[in-house]
């Protein structure tokens, strides 16, 4: 038992490690604002938002946050034939990466919306309409998510729609971090 708890405590450690080296080399790339702005989201941690940015992008590139929804493959696929329209489970194209990630941090909707000891630290060097956006995300999602599952839908698929809210909100801090190539 003693081994396994070592093992966890080194895979712990580690983690940290690499999470600080992570930060130190966001530092020194074009996107640390973005991804500074992306962690004022709930279940946006530096770790998601680093990779977004990393696999993604700018994220600015997008018209609207639908195109970049499809991007991601959070979309419903559709079937249909003559006046018939279904909709199936997630499209799954574009990037993996992000997509996982997306979904990881939109677990986080699970629970109520409510300001804990992190999110001030993370929201006190935004400006004013990033903590607005920031804000309005985790008060509309958990309250959908209690929402859809009170319907009888599965925890997975509303964890689903969820990430793809997360997206949109994810485009909308965005656009407010001005960058400079």
């Amino acid at each position: 038992m003693q081994e396994y708890v070592r093992a966890v405590n080194e895979h712990t450690e580690r983690l940290g490690r690499l999470e600080q080296e992570l930060r130190e080399h966001v530092k020194s790339w074009r996107l640390p604002p973005v991804v500074n702005a992306l962690q004022a989201l709930r279940g946006v941690p530096c770790t998601v938002a680093v990779t977004m940015v990393a696999d993604i992008g700018d994220l600015t590139r997008f018209a609207n946050p639908s195109e970049l929804m499809k991007f991601l493959g959070v979309v419903p696929s559709e079937y249909a034939s003559g006046e018939r329209r279904q909709q199936g489970a997630m499209t799954k194209t574009g990037n993996t990466h992000a997509r996982r990630v997306l979904v990881e941090g939109a677990w986080a909707y699970r629970y109520p919306a409510k300001v804990s000891r992190h999110v001030p630290l993370r929201l006190e060097h935004q400006p004013h309409s990033m903590q607005d956006i920031s804000w309005k995300a985790p008060v509309r999602r958990c309250k959908r998510y209690q929402r859809l599952v009170a319907k009888g839908k599965h925890a997975h698929v509303v964890t689903v729609a969820m990430a793809r809210e997360l997206v949109g909100f994810v485009w909308a801090i965005a656009k407010e971090v001005p960058v400079t190539l």
